[in-house]
């Protein structure tokens, strides 16, 4: 199971059906992929062992709990050295704030996603906490006026 090509379609639906639902019994896992619950379960452990599953959330509506602005943030370095890229990458995991970063080409060496409360939220934090960090020579700010589309699960 090292590959995507070796799942076979029992471990897609399986899967897939995680994705939705990891709160599903291996009992009801197998009605829905028409596989027995002894069979499930292998097949689970087997896909964690290979590292295609991993960990169980729960997702949280940010609006719900007083983190209704998503901010997609551009992040200019100042310099590409080692010692500065793992210093700012230790300072985004650091960062509740900060729920996603990427590592980027083009322009941009950064892209973070921040959930925050307001606009005054965001503009503390950019100007006192990101802003700051002595690797950080600039930054630019996309407010998500909705979301049109989430998941976290992937095709499969």
């Amino acid at each position: 199971m090292k590959q995507d090509s070796i799942l076979d379609a029992i471990d897609r639906r399986i899967v897939a059906e995680l994705q939705r639902d990891a709160s599903l019994s291996h009992a009801e896992l197998g009605e829905r992929v028409g596989a027995s619950s002894a069979s499930c379960w292998r097949r689970v452990r087997a896909l964690e062992d290979a590292g295609i599953l991993t960990g169980h959330v729960r997702l949280v509506d940010p609006a719900r709990i007083g983190r209704g602005v998503t901010v997609l943030c551009n992040i200019r370095v100042r310099s590409h050295s080692i010692d500065d890229r793992i210093s700012f990458e230790q300072f985004v995991q650091s960062c509740p704030e900060i729920v996603e970063c990427f590592s980027m080409s083009g322009d941009w060496d950064y892209l973070l996603r921040v959930v925050v409360a307001d606009v005054a939220g965001y503009n503390s934090f950019l100007m006192d906490t990101v802003l700051a960090h002595p690797a950080v020579a600039g930054g630019s700010s996309h407010f998500a006026l909705g979301t049109t589309k989430y998941t976290t699960a992937l095709p499969i």
